[in-house]
């Protein structure tokens, strides 16, 4: 089953890994130069501690805002949550930080219905998986925000317009992202300690899901549509 739908969207996706290269080694040239301190582990978390309550507040805001805004994957913020807070504290601000901000999304739409959804989020991702958060129920939903790579920030804002509580939301958000951002926080722990390999084997398995997920949206949207009817419970 071949990954990318067409030669443009393989040459997107190359274009975009390059760019996402490019920047990586931009940053690390600056920091090599400019704040060595980051390299260190230990140098770089005691930097972080004397912020005290400071630093994982401003990071579970960070996290949140990253749900309702969505400039940057929230994976990429659990990666820099590991390597600062290690991989306990780093899962706990990053899951606690994409928690608030879904809540967020789902009562801001709950609050301003249908019109504000539909000006905040692009056509193409309401006019697609609209009915499908409308109609597929609990496991069904549960199934598409585990796999990383898809819309699911847009999914909470999608979701404030059905008849779902907001209890029976979170929940199946807080299960279904946090296999990704487990492995995604330990692979920042794994990189903090010097376990470079171990640490970009795990970032490899979580960016080649997402790529899957990401171009393969409205198979696994039509293939969890199909199956949740199925599901006994």
């Amino acid at each position: 089953m071949p990954v990318f739908s067409s030669s443009r969207d393989r040459w997107r996706g190359v274009i975009l890994l390059v760019a996402v290269v490019l920047v990586f080694l931009g940053l690390y040239v600056g920091a090599r130069r400019y704040a060595p301190f980051v390299f260190t582990a230990a140098e770089l978390r005691a930097w972080i501690a004397q912020f005290g309550l400071f630093a994982p507040l401003v990071f579970v805001l960070i996290q949140a805002t990253q749900v309702v805004v969505a400039p940057i994957p929230g994976q990429v913020v659990a990666l820099v949550a590991g390597y600062l807070f290690g991989p306990l504290w780093g899962t706990v601000y990053s899951l606690t930080g994409v928690l608030i901000g879904s809540t967020v999304a789902f009562n801001l739409s709950k609050r301003y219905g249908r019109s504000f959804v539909e000006d905040i989020l692009h056509e193409d991702v309401v006019t697609r998986f609209d009915d499908f958060v409308d109609t597929v129920g609990v496991p069904g939903l549960f199934a598409f925000v585990i796999i990383p790579g898809l819309p699911d920030d847009a999914v909470c804002f999608l979701s404030g317009l059905t008849k779902w509580r907001l209890r029976t939301f979170i929940a199946v958000i807080a299960v279904g992202r946090l296999p990704a951002y487990v492995l995604t926080v330990y692979a920042g722990g794994e990189l903090a300690s010097g376990r470079f390999i171990e640490g970009m084997a795990l970032i490899g398995v979580v960016i080649g899901a997402s790529a899957i997920g990401y171009y393969k949206q409205e198979a696994v949207r039509d293939l969890v549509a199909r199956l949740e009817p199925r599901l006994p419970f």
